[in-house]
């Protein structure tokens, strides 16, 4: 990939991507970051499980993106602790002893022969499969019934809140998104949030459904999730981390 090079006269331009990798002093603490130039009006940082992302505009001055760093670092560091501390998520396998959450509490799987049925039952999750059947499979298509059951009233709350009619949902199996809303009104949610605490849940449904709105992260966008949803801003920072933790089950897609 691309790395600095120069105009002609000889002035430096910088020509970064996502790949490349900086390091600052924050509170005399080394911090790595991943830099990349885009076409773009502010300055923008993310802090995740892969650690501190920057975003510039094009034509952005190095000085100033460090400074905006270091006006930014009590947050930046503050993150960066809480994403050190947050579990990776690990591969569960479907069998008897593994503990899977549902909307939002640890469960115990306890696996059994009989017809393909699922019981929640306080802390246990009770799976039974025929003989000869993957218990996987039964588990997997509960989890999604239930995330269905679990997502749809609450897609259909919000969407009323709007005087708008119940949209189309479905359930997605994407890896990097939690929802999503297409051109055509239809609202797709990840079927992965019935492992999340509902409050989390109902964050992402009143961030699809306010785009049945405004199809854009605007100001006017950010209004409508505020009016139903008002404490987007908190379940947005733990939606990240949760989410982060959330075990992978052997096979699902």
């Amino acid at each position: 990939m691309p790395g600095s090079g120069r105009e002609a006269g000889g002035r430096r331009r910088e020509r970064l991507s996502i790949a490349d990798m900086r390091s600052i002093a924050l509170a005399g603490q080394a911090v790595e970051y991943r830099f990349a130039r885009r076409r773009r009006r502010t300055l923008g940082i993310t802090v995740d499980a892969s650690g501190l992302a920057v975003s510039a505009p094009l034509r952005a001055p190095l000085r100033d993106v460090e400074a905006f760093l270091r006006d930014k670092e009590r947050w930046i560091l503050r993150k960066l602790d809480e994403w050190s501390r947050v579990p990776r998520p690990r591969a569960v396998e479907v069998r008897t002893g593994e503990m899977v959450p549902v909307l939002g509490v640890p469960r115990r799987l306890e696996l059994c022969e009989g017809g393909r049925a699922v019981a929640l039952e306080a802390d246990r999750l009770v799976v039974c499969s025929p003989v000869g059947q993957r218990a996987f499979e039964t588990l997997l298509g509960w989890l999604k019934t239930r995330a269905l059951e679990a997502l749809g009233p609450r897609v259909d709350h919000f969407a009323s809140a709007l005087g708008l009619p119940a949209p189309d949902l479905a359930l997605s199996g994407a890896r990097s998104q939690w929802g999503v809303c297409m051109e055509g009104g239809a609202i797709r949610l990840n079927w992965r949030l019935v492992h999340l605490a509902p409050r989390l849940s109902d964050y992402v449904a009143a961030h699809e459904v306010a785009h049945l709105l405004e199809m854009n992260h605007s100001k006017r966008f950010w209004a409508l999730v505020g009016r139903l949803y008002p404490a987007w801003r908190a379940a947005r920072e733990e939606l990240e981390i949760a989410g982060a933790a959330i075990p992978i089950l052997q096979g699902a897609r």
